[in-house]
């Protein structure tokens, strides 16, 4: 091997080792809520204005959103009116998000707004 080659393997080797070890695509947290309809606005403010700007800095973020179901299109509707969707870049960044005081701190702004605590909490893997 001469010395070109040789210089050219030592740095793809070192670039791939410089590359993240985790490689996997984003998780999906999908949590249906069930809010109390006199509390509605007080949850969307409380979502907008404290957990989003609080999660959004926590390390692994992607995205934050609160859905509202519109119509079913096929099938039966949901129970509930309100999705919580939560993406991190890996399942253990979501799981040290949700240790956090942050989190005890600013989950309870949106929890206590729901009619009940029993909600489906629902992970995935994105492809």
């Amino acid at each position: 091997m001469n010395r070109r080659n040789a210089l050219k393997t030592l740095a793809v080797a070192g670039g791939a080792q410089a590359l993240p070890a985790q490689s996997k695509r984003p998780i999906q947290l999908h949590v249906d809520l069930d809010v109390d309809p006199a509390r509605e606005n007080e949850m969307l403010a409380n979502f907008r204005k404290v957990f989003r700007p609080v999660i959004s800095k926590q390390p692994g973020f992607v995205s934050v959103r609160m859905l509202r179901f519109r119509e079913a299109m096929q099938g039966a509707a949901p129970a509930n009116k309100y999705r919580l969707v939560i993406s991190f870049q890996t399942e253990e960044q979501r799981k040290t998000w949700v240790a956090t005081d942050d989190h005890q701190r600013v989950w309870p702004s949106i929890e206590n707004t729901l009619r009940h605590k029993n909600y489906l909490v629902i992970l995935y893997d994105t492809m």
